[in-house]
């Protein structure tokens, strides 16, 4: 008999419910005493990791047992949530939005076509234009769609770019990007069939943004070269430093040009909510199309991404098609149907995952949030300055600050010995189990950074870590 029946019982879908609950208490109760990194042997490691390779049995388990054995995969894996976790861009984990999801996926509605369930279709576009109008500035009329992540909202954009202002002729389409631009653009480009010799690395200022006369040459050479510039991408806050491309020099030249604007504002969008944050991205509002990540500055569960568009028509001619066997479908409402509107086909109602957490904190809520992880930059960049040992060359533009260990000279060998002597630096800070920071390069220099994202992150964590830095920095 099987202890775990397909349809089990009310009884039973309660008890299993309190089960996995109550984990998730315990792990969310325990986050600012949980080690940002991975503290587990990594022969331990290998050994879990072997254990889930192995097929499921023919018999039924045992729920307590299974939820052991993820209690120790989630504890050999990096603390996103953590307050400590200050490496990359740091993940949400919001529990109001987890109560969400558990809610969309018991109740598993089919959200692709908005006749199948017009009403929570109307909920996640609701979501969207308040995305696009209140928080992008975009028009009335502006909408688009959730996705499962950043890359796959940048997809459907480059698509839709290409689509309206190539046509069916790709060969000479050409694409302007930074070095600090989000790999996944250029991903995207050629996945979308623009060729990799056609995406354009425009050249930084010292400050790692975009240098518009550069630009402006690079896209009038490919002009005169009978190429056909169609796409230009610029960043509303760079995952390796925060930086923001000068983005309404951009718009202009996007208008002067006839180029598709898109902006990155993955990481920084949702920065737009607060008053600093509308200033420093000023410009995205004469986007054609911006990314954000609710996982990110709304601090949701990993896998929500948006786009949204100026122009919806645009996207729909990009991405619409269909087959005999959805010739019942219908339009409902004037709402939209997402299967013409991206890659998916299967698109479950997302939305609830932003719609309750947004209903039930507030926008309030969101934004004080945001603007302290501002705040907190600030202290970060104010406290690093002050270190004597230490170079912090941005003042940062939201909420990821860089620095790294000062050159005694500007020659080759003394720069890297700096470089090398950042790379000690970050080992022993990330020694300290409560904080994990993370690195990159930028104009070529080892650069650390500190990104200040996390809703569980607050003054108390960042007083330690800056701490931390100082004491390690005496020892250089």
């Amino acid at each position: 008999m099987n202890d775990f029946p397909l349809e089990p019982d009310r009884a039973a879908m309660a008890e299993m419910g309190g089960l996995v609950l109550d984990r998730v208490l315990d792990h969310v109760e325990s986050l600012p005493d949980r080690p940002a990194g991975n503290p587990v042997d990594p022969r331990l490691t290998a050994d879990l990791v072997e254990s889930f390779l192995s097929p499921p049995p023919e018999a039924a388990g045992d729920l307590r047992a299974l939820l052991d054995r993820l209690d120790g995969a989630v504890d050999c894996a990096l603390e996103t949530s953590g307050p400590g976790y200050l490496a990359y861009v740091p993940g949400g984990g919001l529990y109001s939005s987890a109560l969400a999801e558990f809610y969309a996926r018991g109740i598993n509605k089919y959200g692709s076509f908005a006749f199948a369930a017009p009403a929570l279709v109307a909920l996640e576009e609701g979501i969207l234009r308040w995305i696009a109008r209140d928080v992008c500035g975009l028009p009335d009329g502006s909408t688009g769609l959730l996705t499962t992540g950043g890359s796959m909202a940048t997809f459907s954009a480059v698509v839709a770019a290409r689509h309206d202002r190539l046509g069916e002729d790709l060969a000479d389409g050409t694409v302007y990007v930074t070095a600090y631009t989000h790999h996944s653009v250029a991903k995207a480009c050629r996945l979308a069939g623009i060729s990799a010799r056609n995406i354009r690395t425009v050249p930084c200022t010292d400050d790692l943004r975009m240098d518009m006369t550069a630009a402006a040459a690079m896209i009038g050479a490919d002009r005169a070269a009978g190429l056909r510039p169609f796409l230009l991408v610029g960043s509303a806050g760079t995952t390796d430093a925060g930086t923001v491309d000068p983005l309404p020099a951009m718009a202009d030249l996007a208008a002067r040009e006839d180029l598709w604007l898109h902006v990155d504002g993955a990481y920084g969008g949702f920065f737009r909510l607060t008053e600093r944050g509308r200033r420093r991205l000023a410009g995205t509002e004469r986007a054609d199309s911006v990314t954000l990540d609710p996982h990110k500055t709304l601090f949701l569960p990993f896998g929500t991404g948006t786009l949204v568009v100026r122009d919806p028509a645009k996207l729909y001619a990009a991405h619409d098609g269909t087959g005999n066997y959805l010739q019942e479908v219908v339009s409902a409402g004037g709402l939209p149907n997402y299967a013409h509107m991206g890659p998916e086909l299967s698109h479950e109602i997302r939305g609830l995952r932003a719609w309750i957490p947004l209903h039930l904190h507030g926008v309030s809520a969101f934004r004080d949030a945001l603007d302290e992880k501002l705040d907190l930059a600030e202290q970060v960049h104010d406290v690093l300055s002050g270190i004597s040992a230490l170079e912090v060359p941005w003042r940062p533009d939201l909420s990821t600050v860089a620095f790294r260990v000062r050159s005694r000279s500007s020659s080759a060998a003394a720069l890297e010995e700096a470089d090398q002597a950042t790379r000690d630096l970050l080992a022993r800070i990330n020694d300290d189990p409560g904080v994990l920071l993370s690195s990159t390069v930028t104009h070529g220099r080892q650069t650390i950074r500190v990104c200040v994202l996390g809703h569980h992150t607050h003054a108390d964590r960042i007083d330690e870590v800056l701490e931390l830095i100082a004491a390690q920095a005496k020892q250089l």
